[in-house]
């Protein structure tokens, strides 16, 4: 005979899931502490400066934690990427070179998403190689530095691959330049 009053355990993953999850939304709390308005502008004003220097978009996305559609599934941080890379139309520039830095703080995860005409022309490990450069600053607690670096770092291979004309122009502003805070509660 079997006592129907016994409580089964909680599956293995149901608690990581949770800790994760009240992790996350902690750190959508603390967006705004981590990145005050005064930084977000200098950032934006270094977009916009990379910007005139090559024919690529840049965009900065922070996150402070995953929404909880992708926690619940253990859905990867770069998937979160590329769905913003998607919801922010970085894909949908003239010249196929758009690129988003995506910071999730709730991790400390960094993805850089390279558009086609892009990707194709820097090799996958040159991206590993430099999220891993923002990581030692964002460990730091230092996210404007990471992400200045990061910035130069991507301007440097545009300008390479996407050089602005020789008149000066680059192509035009398509995109807008200030950093988007998204918070995954919200989303």
């Amino acid at each position: 005979m079997t006592d129907n009053n016994t409580q089964q355990p909680a599956p293995p993953g149901l608690w990581r899931r949770l800790a994760r999850l009240v992790h996350h939304r902690w750190a959508d709390g603390g967006l705004q502490r981590a990145l005050p308005a005064d930084m977000l502008e200098r950032l934006g004003t270094r977009v916009a400066a990379s910007e005139r220097r090559h024919t690529g978009q840049v965009r900065i996305c922070i996150e402070g934690g995953l929404p909880l559609s992708y926690l619940w599934r253990a859905a990867s941080v770069r998937e979160r990427a590329v769905t913003q890379f998607g919801k922010l139309r970085v894909w949908d520039t003239e010249h196929n070179n758009g690129v988003l830095i995506y910071l999730l703080l709730a991790e400390r995860a960094i993805e850089i998403v390279a558009d086609r005409a892009l990707a194709r022309a820097v090799p996958r490990e040159a991206w590993g190689a430099m999220a891993e450069h923002m990581a030692e600053a964002f460990r730091a607690g230092r996210y404007e530095d990471g992400l200045t670096q990061a910035l130069a770092e991507v301007s440097a291979l545009l300008v390479e691959h996407f050089p602005a004309s020789a008149d000066g122009g680059a192509g035009g502003n398509e995109l807008p330049d200030t950093p988007v805070l998204a918070r995954g509660w919200q989303r």
